[in-house]
């Protein structure tokens, strides 16, 4: 009797936790994290052509080389969230980790000595002849900056999912505000970024660049310690090992039994049920697509071999295991569809910013920064997230009775349309501001344009709106879809999306300058030709679209077989069926 009032005692304890109350510290670190990280995004290509003397093509690769690592190393923080950290210890790891960057930052912005005189007398888009970074200089720059993407990678990987992680599936009221957890993530996301790129950029345009890093480190630290506060609020998950190596073990054993004939009936092959694993877990229903994997699951008998009767992980594997293989295999030509559109978010970061220098930047009296000009869709973005949450979503729920409103593969064919629009968009405002520099015999001035900064707000605030469908589309698509053991890894993948878009960027400047003799070759907007490359952008994004639709009618959402309520102190997040799809 003793013994069951305990266990009963625990579970009371365990419902008290998590819900919206954790969740409110997750999006605290969210917003002052991506504080810092869009203020470095945004603002980098003028640090790195102002005052680490770099050129303008260098500057932008640079850039868009940092923000692909920064967005493909969350794989590797999701590898250690799921096997051997908690989502709550890699979210802090990591955030001293970029931490670390920032201060490496601040400290070479502050001491002249740790980077090269600036060009006196030059602009940003006439430097041709300037001192050169010292190779000691060019390591704390590329040391600092490097710390910042692999810090902030981790907290990609892990913090969503520790945030989703705070709401059971099992509980019918809390289940309904996942989807919701996740709008509100990105509201938070986009609040913090708006705070940086307007009140930190002013700080560095106008005070120092020392003192905007400082700005970003003082971020990062109350960052970790709001997300750090929240402990003793958060459901946390315990690693259930390397979901790499349970997808490695399928290849291993669907090689060793290729020889033999695949059974017809899921009987016949190998699974193991609640009471034989000893452990309680989700189990997937056997799906017809890629079935050569299924000979991993095949139980061999005596006479299957000349050898003894041979067991282990990498001799046979489970149906569920083998499933959860075919989850990962049938979502990445999702992800892969949908990285053209983080190739042209990557050209609005740079070469956009470019266009602005050239403008006139004036807003009621005020100076406004060419690096502030990504506030636009983050302003945007705030005011349509709660309106989408709270009047598109529950109209749309009423009528398709799909707790998101809309089916994720849905929502992420919205955002890449909107791209597509505002590639177009893009295009029709760099052939007008040429044709104002060409009518005003100012193409080779280096003075600002008499056209308003603010014409590129147009491109910008439908992108914003592309970004709200498409990017939490995909964090919530992959976190649902993902088996229980592999969420942080899950999370991590949906942002490789922007990480391949970002190194395909500078591989598409390259191509596009040789294939068209040198559209943007020359290193002055008003004699390039980024209007064609814009047009183009936008053709290809129709194309795309195209890939992306034959990708999603092939999907097939993941179904669980029967659930199994989770083992003490770990967190319930699975369900029978995926409707969110």
């Amino acid at each position: 009797m003793g013994l069951c009032r305990d266990e009963k005692s625990k579970a009371v304890q365990q419902t008290k936790l998590g819900g919206s109350r954790a969740a409110l510290f997750v999006y605290a670190m969210e917003g002052l994290e991506n504080m810092a990280f869009v203020t470095v995004a945004v603002s980098l290509v003028t640090y790195f052509n102002g005052y680490m003397n770099f050129g303008l093509t260098k500057s932008a690769t640079t850039l868009t080389n940092l923000m692909g690592t920064a967005f493909l190393l969350p794989l590797f923080g999701g590898f250690l969230s799921d096997t051997y950290l908690s989502r709550f210890k890699t979210c802090v790891l990591f955030g001293c980790i970029e931490l670390g960057g920032y201060i490496l930052l601040t400290l070479q912005a502050h001491f002249h000595v740790l980077r090269p005189r600036p060009c006196k007398g030059l602009t940003i888009n006439t430097i041709d002849q300037c001192d050169v970074a010292t190779f000691g200089q060019s390591m704390i720059l590329y040391l600092g900056l490097y710390l910042v993407a692999l810090g902030t990678s981790g907290v990609k990987a892990g913090l969503p999912s520790l945030g989703a992680d705070q709401f059971d599936e099992r509980d019918p009221k809390e289940a309904a505000l996942l989807s919701s957890f996740f709008n509100w993530f990105l509201f938070s996301l986009t609040v913090g970024g708006a705070v940086g790129v307007t009140f930190v950029v002013w700080i560095s345009d106008n005070i120092g660049w020392d003192w905007g890093f400082a700005a970003c480190s003082i971020a990062l630290f109350f960052a970790i310690v709001f997300v750090s506060m929240g402990k003793s609020f958060y459901r946390h998950n315990v690693p259930k090992g390397s979901p790499i190596l349970r997808i490695l073990q399928v290849f291993v054993a669907a090689a060793r039994n290729w020889r033999l004939p695949t059974p017809d009936m899921t009987e016949e092959l190998h699974e193991l049920h609640d009471k034989e694993a000893g452990v309680e877990t989700e189990m997937y229903q056997r799906t017809n697509q890629f079935r050569f994997l299924d000979k991993a699951a095949i139980v061999k008998s005596a006479h299957d071999t000349p050898l003894s009767h041979t067991t282990g992980p990498w001799h046979i594997c489970t149906v569920t295991q083998v499933e959860e293989t075919k989850i990962l295999l049938r979502m990445l030509p999702i992800i892969l569809s949908t990285v053209f559109m983080n190739t042209c978010l990557a050209q609005l970061q740079t070469f956009s910013i470019q266009q602005g220098v050239t403008m006139d930047t004036r807003l009621f009296g005020f100076h406004v920064p060419a690096s502030s000009l990504p506030v636009i869709p983050l302003v945007f973005m705030s005011i349509l997230i709660p309106i989408y949450e709270r009047v598109f979503v529950p109209l749309a729920r009423k009528l398709t009775g799909i707790p998101s409103g809309i089916r994720l593969l849905q929502r992420i064919g919205v955002g890449l349309v909107l791209s597509m629009i505002s590639m177009a968009i893009a295009g029709v405002m760099e052939t007008r501001r040429k044709s104002v520099a060409i009518k005003h015999h100012m193409v080779d001035s280096t003075g600002p344009l008499p056209m308003s900064l603010f014409w590129l707000g147009f491109q910008y605030a439908v992108f914003g709106a592309a970004d709200m469908f498409t990017l939490v589309g995909l964090l919530e698509f992959f976190y649902e879809e993902s088996s229980a053991g592999m969420k942080s890894l899950g999370t991590a993948i949906s942002w490789c999306s922007m990480a391949f878009g970002y190194y395909g960027s500078s591989i598409v400047v390259e191509v596009v300058n040789k294939v068209s003799g040198g559209w943007l070759a020359n290193n002055n907007l008003n004699r390039d030709k980024l209007n064609y490359f814009y047009w183009l952008l936008a053709g290809l994004s129709v194309l795309n679209f195209g890939v992306y639709l034959v990708c999603a009618s092939w999907y097939k959402y993941k179904k669980v077989e029967e659930k199994h309520f989770a083992a003490e102190g770990e967190v319930g997040d699975v369900k029978k069926e995926n409707v969110k799809g």
